[in-house]
């Protein structure tokens, strides 16, 4: 089964997939052979609470700034994604990466993973707009800094602490 709630909110995604596996697991008649491919990290509890369901993930290695999947199982629930890793090698457009690097790093520091509407409220917003005729002097340095990044191999989080770098520099 892959991506069970895919196309509704987080907590109703959860939802739907935990009743799911706990469905198959406690089937009487059934003893049904089940892989779920899921995001949802809140399902690797379900391994400790019942004892036929195992969790595994695709083993990755990190190196310097890139992340590369070792199409190899190994034992254990994911503890975090790479989507933001598997979009930039998928090509999305490095303004989108970085700006759901952003988002991220907001979200993951306010603890807001399954954030509630006031906390939406207090994500920083992208609003920017590049200026066709004089360009500011800070937006020169910023453009230089931006200019020396090598797309191809920053992180997502090394791409977040550089726009807070940036974010700092215009803010001076």
């Amino acid at each position: 089964m892959d991506e069970i709630g895919r196309g509704t909110s987080t907590y109703d995604g959860i939802s739907i997939a935990w009743s799911i596996v706990e469905f198959l697991h406690n089937h009487p008649k059934s003893k049904a052979k089940t892989l779920f491919a899921t995001h949802y990290h809140e399902l690797n509890q379900l391994a400790e609470d019942f004892p036929k369901i195992k969790n595994f993930n695709v083993s990755v290695k990190e190196v310097g700034n890139k992340v590369i999947f070792m199409r190899k199982l190994k034992a254990g629930g994911s503890e975090h994604s790479f989507g933001i890793h598997v979009a930039q090698m998928a090509g999305m457009p490095n303004p989108v990466v970085l700006r759901a690097a952003e988002i991220m790093g907001h979200l993951e520091k306010d603890k807001a993973l399954h954030a509630s509407k006031n906390n939406l409220k207090e994500m920083p917003k992208n609003n920017y707009q590049l200026s066709l005729f004089d360009i500011d002097p800070k937006f020169k340095e910023t453009q230089e800094m931006i200019e020396k990044i090598d797309i191809n191999t920053i992180s997502p989080i090394e791409a977040l602490i550089k726009l807070n770098e940036i974010k700092k520099k215009l803010e001076s």
